[in-house]
């Protein structure tokens, strides 16, 4: 799962360099069998943006990606719109959301945002938000996929916060940054992704890729 994602960052051609970054040496081993460069992590990061902080401390860059491994249907195509983020200077993180698909809005595993009509986040919840108290009909519902890039300031600042409560009760590391008044801008990704956290969602994952051998 883990070669499936970083190959596809490394076929996008906008990164210098795409490790994995883990506290696992039987993950380590695996990528380094694949050829697949591996930076060590300690076991006590609380978060994936911890971990890729650990990172900044071994690899010099302006501009750090956080792709979490368990996203193997992840294309090349999904960085572009990310980065361009960045070519607004007032954009210190960035990351993507997709439409919410109806069978998701009700599921807490499918994280949902609000955005401000610039880009920049609002909130991020495992509820459904925003609540359509008059039944509106409102359908514009965002789904978050778990891809962050962050200015290496920024990543400095987020690493140096202790966990906030929101994130605490969310379980949801981005809300750290909302919460510290550090603004978060959110593209739109060119189409879904997989997230395995359930059999189920490795069962579809393992479809998606094997359609897409074949095709």
């Amino acid at each position: 799962m883990v070669e499936w994602v970083w190959r596809a960052a490394q076929a996008s051609g906008l990164m210098d360099q795409v490790v994995v970054a883990t506290d696992s040496e039987e993950v380590a081993a695996a990528a380094r069998e694949r050829g697949i460069p591996v930076v060590m992590t300690p076991a006590s990061c609380p978060s994936g943006s911890d971990r890729v902080r650990e990172v900044a401390r071994q690899i010099d860059a302006d501009i750090y990606v956080n792709i979490q491994g368990d996203e193997p249907t992840l294309t090349p195509e999904f960085f572009p719109p990310l980065l361009k983020l960045f070519d607004r200077p007032e954009v210190e993180v960035a990351t993507l959301a997709v439409p919410c698909p109806p069978e998701e809005l009700a599921d807490p595993n499918a994280v949902k945002v609000v955005a401000a009509p610039d880009g920049r986040a609002l909130y991020f919840s495992r509820s459904t938000i925003p609540f359509d108290r008059d039944k509106s009909g409102h359908a514009a519902y965002r789904k978050h996929l778990g891809i962050y890039a962050y200015r290496k300031a920024a990543l400095e600042q987020f690493a140096a916060l202790p966990p906030s409560p929101l994130e605490q009760i969310e379980r949801l590391e981005q809300l750290r940054l909302l919460e510290n008044g550090i603004a978060l801008y959110v593209a739109d990704a060119p189409g879904d992704t997989i997230g395995v956290d359930t059999e189920e969602d490795l069962a579809r994952a393992e479809a998606a890729l094997l359609r897409r051998l074949v095709s």
